[in-house]
């Protein structure tokens, strides 16, 4: 069974294990893998099977809206759906650029095209994909989030954001989550997770396995270089890999309520699920590796 907790001030009780569905957008956004029919009802469905309850996806995430809506929409009523709007996708002959559009027309767009892909009448979360503050403002956004979820299609609202960003964000104490880039090898945000958090706003983790092992992902091999300097190796458990002690470590902050990690390889999402069904790591391990990624990397956390 996988642990719950309620996802701030939502009280939706999300799984602290969530499912990330970048990992099937298909081949024609970001570089993406090809994913076939088969692959994605297999991974899909054995998320659900696991006991996974929360899927994060995004407007521009290629073909994932489209598979989740094609292979689970009929087991709704067994996980809560999280998409992102002010997203665009663009035809470029071989791949699709996304460019970002921040007007209200773009999100009622981005809306009406989710339900649709999603093939669903309402989802549980609407997330800002990455505006600025100013762009934000400027488009008058949450008082768009706000004249859509009162129309039923979205029950509650949020922002994936980073720094420098984030702080304005959590100022305003407008959005009910935010999404938010976290792992031992990336803890700039560790402070502002904490913020968010304490003013009753659910916080999801996303990269929350350090984006991969060395070699996978844009800046793996310097992130992948912190651990190595810090020598987190020692202090692996009987068994436990590096993406695993990782999970853990994010699962051990107590300000964060879910962390979605993607995957297309059923073999990868159980080693998650074996390693997350351990729990966090134990309070004397966590403590350890922070003080030897502190020793090494004394300026990686913002300050608020």
């Amino acid at each position: 069974m996988i642990e719950k907790t309620a996802l701030g001030r939502t009280g939706l009780q999300v799984t602290r294990l969530g499912y990330g569905a970048m990992e099937i957008r298909g081949p024609r956004v970001w570089s993406g893998r090809p994913v076939s029919d088969e692959e994605s009802t297999r991974i899909l469905n054995a998320v659900l099977d696991a006991g996974i309850n929360f899927i994060d996806t995004s407007y521009d995430y290629g073909r994932s809206e489209e598979l989740i809506g094609k292979f689970i929409s009929h087991r709704r009523a067994e996980y809560y759906l999280a998409t992102k709007c002010g997203c665009t996708l663009v035809d470029h002959g071989d791949h699709d650029e996304t460019p970002h559009v921040w007007t209200r027309d773009n999100l009622l767009h981005n809306i009406d095209t989710s339900l649709r892909r999603l093939k669903t009448d309402y989802v549980d979360l609407m997330q800002l994909h990455g505006p600025t503050v100013q762009q934000a403002e400027d488009g008058e956004l949450v008082d768009v989030l706000k004249e859509i979820q009162a129309t039923g299609k979205v029950r509650w609202i949020g922002v994936s954001s980073y720094m420098p960003n984030l702080p304005g964000f959590i100022a305003q104490d407008a959005f009910d989550t935010y999404q938010i880039p976290y792992s031992g090898l990336e803890r700039e945000h560790e402070p502002w997770i904490a913020a968010a958090s304490e003013r009753g706003a659910g916080v999801i983790v996303r990269g929350g396995v350090g984006q991969g092992e060395p070699g996978y992902g844009r800046g793996s091999q310097d992130r992948w270089s912190i651990w190595e300097q810090a020598k987190l190796d020692e202090l692996l458990g009987e068994g436990e890999t590096r993406t695993g002690f990782l999970l853990r470590f994010t699962l051990a902050n107590p300000h964060m309520d879910t962390t979605i990690v993607g995957t297309k390889n059923p073999e990868h999402l159980s080693d998650n699920l074996r390693h997350a069904a351990k729990g966090k790591l134990p309070d004397d391990v966590y403590t350890e590796a922070k003080k030897r990624l502190d020793a090494i990397a004394p300026n990686a956390i913002t300050p608020p």
